[in-house]
């Protein structure tokens, strides 16, 4: 969840052609890095008949890892891009569907799902306390690495919008109210808002996590580099929100949330920040709305 961002304007068929083409681009661009960089990673072994390839830097383990891993990323890779248009069309022809209970119910089931089948297809070959660096000796640096890593986050999301980047999304016709922060705004069902507190402060980050950062980004290091698994990933989990105004500062936040799993080598890490970040979001939006405080100190 970011601050800002959303869906194409109701009605836009233009703006909803230009989101749904920036996603398709970000997909395929991701895939494309990925591609090559690991063809030349093959390439540069096999001119060197006898030498291994080297292991990449970084405390994220990818000894674990598969050419059958290739096939499970695309796989993932395909499910998000396949749900990111899926969306795109039904908000076309629905004019924006009314959330209920239980799509908020299919959406955290579905979530969970994603995340059982990347640890089902990885724990036949190693403990997932051992792959996902569940023992964390410096843990309680969460408790300092996040809100750090946090207000970073929303400093630079600040100098963008000085910049000129809202500027920028308003002139394509893009809402700078991201949806789930519109519904936080004016739903009145308080089990819709639970849920979707629940599903934003602690289903996204745990389950986004362990899929992208635990699963995808070191498949992609493994095979590709950590430079480029860093990159492709991080398009990928910015394309997967469906939001073209967010679409920049999400792709900066896998950055971080990738640098922060390389540097403690604990999911933990990059969990506690987004869990921190999307919480953060949902207490400043319910804090607005009853406490009637301006909503531009968000915008």
């Amino acid at each position: 969840m970011a601050w800002w961002g959303g869906k194409g304007q109701v009605g836009g068929d233009e703006m909803e052609n230009i989101t749904a083409l920036s996603m398709t681009a970000c997909y395929a661009l991701a895939l494309l890095l990925f591609g090559l960089a690991s063809a030349r990673r093959f390439l540069d072994a096999r001119r060197v008949i006898g030498s291994p390839p080297a292991i990449p830097a970084g405390k994220v383990p990818v000894w674990m890892y598969r050419p059958i891993d290739l096939l499970g990323v695309l796989l993932v890779v395909g499910v998000f891009y396949l749900l990111s248009m899926g969306n795109a069309m039904a908000e076309k022809a629905e004019g924006g569907a009314e959330l209920t209970i239980e799509a908020l119910i299919f959406s955290i089931g579905f979530q969970f799902l994603m995340m059982f089948m990347v640890i089902a297809a990885v724990a036949r070959r190693v403990g997932i306390v051992e792959w996902l660096g569940l023992v964390w000796e410096k843990w309680p640096l969460v408790f300092a690495i996040a809100p750090a890593a946090v207000l970073s986050m929303w400093a630079l999301f600040a100098g963008l919008y000085e910049f000129g980047y809202m500027d920028l999304m308003e002139r394509l016709g893009v809402e700078k109210v991201q949806e789930a922060v519109q519904i936080f705004q004016t739903e009145v069902n308080p089990v819709v808002l639970g849920l979707m507190a629940f599903a934003a402060s602690i289903v996204a980050p745990l389950c986004e996590e362990v899929v992208f950062r635990g699963y995808l980004y070191p498949v992609a290091k493994k095979f590709a580099g950590p430079s480029i698994a860093a990159i492709a990933t991080a398009l990928v989990f910015s394309a997967a929100h469906g939001s073209l105004a967010a679409l920049l500062p999400l792709f900066i936040f896998g950055l971080v949330l990738v640098a922060m799993y390389e540097w403690t080598g604990s999911i933990w890490a990059p969990i506690g920040v987004h869990a921190l970040f999307n919480g953060a979001t949902v207490a400043i939006q319910l804090l607005m709305r009853y406490a009637d405080l301006p909503q531009n100190l968000v915008q």
